[in-house]
């Protein structure tokens, strides 16, 4: 398994998913996206996306916590072995991503350079 998800992001994740599939009932599934994309300070960026989209050429689908993942195989080679969070503290919200392949992040934590 390239990545993990925390319970904590798995239930985020279900609630961001079903609101998508209410707002949008032309899609019967909705996955979570995980890549990696060149830019940011330091090279690379991480990307999470809900996408509707799955290409069986290109992607690779996970199921963690009963939530649908697809990670292109290209970027699954960044991702091996991060961790995907969930935080909902006053002073940090969202979701994160760290990466133990990354060689150095940048300052604010969101590229990193392998």
């Amino acid at each position: 398994m390239p990545v993990v998800l925390t319970e904590k992001a798995a239930h985020a994740v279900k609630g961001e998913i079903g609101r998508a599939l209410e707002a949008d009932k032309a899609h019967e599934k909705i996955y979570l996206r995980l890549r990696v994309v060149g830019g940011g300070c330091s090279g690379f960026q991480n990307k999470l996306d809900l996408d509707p989209q799955m290409n069986p050429k290109l992607d690779d689908v996970f199921e963690l916590h009963g939530v649908p993942i697809v990670i292109d195989r290209r970027s699954q080679m960044y991702l091996d072995g991060a961790l995907v969070d969930y935080h909902d503290e006053l002073n940090r919200k969202g979701f994160s991503i760290t990466n133990p392949t990354a060689k150095s992040t940048c300052g604010c934590g969101s590229s990193f350079s392998m």
